[in-house]
């Protein structure tokens, strides 16, 4: 449900919304949920202010049947695919990132993880003219790397010095401070998920690490492992693999050179969006 804000619904102000998040109510579903006789004592709030509000907030965000014509025809304007800028990748996602939708990006240390994300982020800041925001959790994103992907799709200082600035980054390095924050976005930023690997009890098998009950969030999932046979150590080969999607047959593999990510060929510029 929706985030808790000041003019949501007649007598929501922000004071209260304040106080609300004091408590640690940052949502409806929260407010819903609430002892509202608890909060109004704690909050030095009104109860029947407070029951007032949630009827409200509750009629408005109540789910209303939608017959599967009019769903289709809000699911056509609120989804948009965004390039990765890397053709193979695109390719295996079906043309590219969906809006509104979790694409989970597994694989193990040095995989290519971050690096991919990167390029994302440069392909989008710069060819789509979209603004990103960029959760670092692990201190893995570098500027100077993101630079060298944008002055590889342009050699205009001003264009890159755009790009840069629609590229925000929040580092985040623990998981109150990562729920605080993905709680403020929720309802209004599609999410971009990077997951490391761990082995199953056996030790015979891979699997994302975040767990059972996170493997059914995401809708897209595509797991990043060195290209086997590639040769030396260092290679920067990778194959891609997808291994949940709503659109493609699973098991489909493309590969991808993650040292030359960010180059003219693998990153043309595109129209700043694709439906």
């Amino acid at each position: 449900m929706g985030v808790l804000r000041a003019g949501l619904c007649p007598g929501l102000t922000e004071e209260i919304v304040q106080l609300l998040k004091g408590r640690r109510i940052k949502t409806v579903a929260d407010l819903a949920a609430a002892n509202l006789e608890e909060v109004a004592q704690k909050c030095s709030l009104s109860y029947k202010a407070l029951v007032a509000l949630r009827r409200v907030l509750l009629a408005q965000f109540s789910a209303f049947p939608l017959n599967g014509a009019d769903l289709y025809e809000e699911l056509k304007t609120s989804t948009a695919i965004l390039s990765t800028g890397i053709g193979s990748l695109d390719k295996l996602l079906d043309a590219g990132l969906y809006t509104g939708e979790v694409t989970e990006i597994a694989g193990g240390p040095g995989s290519g993880k971050t690096q991919v994300c990167l390029c994302v982020a440069a392909n989008v800041a710069h060819s789509l003219q979209q603004n990103v925001l960029y959760v670092d959790s692990n201190g893995g994103m570098t500027a100077s790397r993101l630079l060298q992907l944008l002055q590889a799709r342009t050699q205009d200082e001003e264009k890159q010095a755009g790009a840069l600035r629609r590229i925000q980054v929040a580092h985040v390095f623990d998981i109150f401070r990562m729920l605080d924050m993905l709680q403020d976005l929720r309802g209004t930023m599609a999410q971009q998920v990077t997951n490391h690997l761990t082995r199953d009890r056996d030790g015979r098998r891979f699997k994302p690490a975040l767990g059972r009950s996170w493997s059914f969030v995401p809708s897209t999932r595509i797991l990043l492992d060195v290209l086997e046979g590639a040769g030396t150590l260092g290679s920067s080969q990778r194959t891609v693999c997808l291994t949940k999607s709503p659109r493609q047959p699973t098991g489909l593999q493309e590969v991808i050179d993650i040292g030359t990510l960010g180059t003219e060929e693998q990153s043309p510029e595109l129209p700043a969006e694709q439906t």
